[in-house]
């Protein structure tokens, strides 16, 4: 466990795990769409995306327990009282500086993993209804794969919501002088966008995360295989 030193440039917010499985995750959201949307016929791609989502989806669970400070759930989520103050000063135009997610963020963040985590179990179950179902389908009933295939469509849809909800917010900040999408590629926030008397943040290992996306992948691959033997 390390601590990420102040200086008077910059302050280290993000460690490296966080900001590589934000990236992952957009680049296999974009994959899995393209490959869904543009000749994946039988989905060969489009599922490989879904199993790397579902990997990522179980690390980011034990990492929000064991990860880095700013990472954790427990420093982002916050009751409603703390959320509707952030949203009505946003709505005032108030700038607001937090070290991490604020407190609406924090929770977008989760509910954006909650459907992202609908769309990839409901996928091990899906049905293109002519060549294709998921590795898991011949569990459950053909109505019970026509529902979980329907719930995989629809959830998209709120998938794009929290989306663009996401990137409304971070082009907000943007406009207020507030530089969101910085920190997330190098880990840094400049001083001007903290709060005063920010201290140092704890930064778990790198070798921790490793471990804990072992354990995710082995989680994941057993949950399909176990079922098959």
């Amino acid at each position: 466990m390390t601590t990420s030193a102040k200086s008077d440039a910059a302050l280290k917010v993000w460690d490296l795990p966080t900001r590589l499985f934000h990236w992952s995750l957009v680049l296999g959201v974009i994959s899995a769409f393209v490959a869904r949307k543009f000749g994946d016929s039988l989905l060969v791609w489009h599922m490989a995306n879904g199993y790397v989502i579902l990997v990522l989806l179980v690390f980011r669970l034990l990492w929000g327990f064991w990860g880095s400070t700013t990472a954790r759930f427990g420093a982002f989520l916050t009751g409603p009282g703390a959320v509707i103050t952030c949203l009505l000063k946003g709505i005032r135009g108030e700038h607001q500086l937090f070290v991490g997610h604020n407190p609406a963020g924090g929770w977008s963040v989760v509910a954006m993993l909650m459907v992202l985590t609908i769309q990839g179990v409901t996928g091990l179950f899906a049905s293109d209804d002519i060549l294709v179902k998921g590795p898991l389908a011949f569990l459950v009933s053909d109505k019970s794969v026509a529902l979980l295939s329907t719930i995989h469509r629809l959830s998209f849809w709120a998938l794009l919501a929290l989306i663009a909800l996401h990137v409304s917010a971070v082009l907000f900040y943007l406009k207020q002088g507030d530089n969101l999408i910085l920190p997330m590629i190098t880990g840094y926030k400049s001083p001007s966008n903290l709060p005063a008397g920010t201290t140092a943040i704890t930064l778990r290992s790198n070798r921790l995360a490793l471990v804990l996306l072992a354990i995710s992948a082995g989680v994941v691959w057993l949950g399909i295989a176990f079922w098959k033997w």
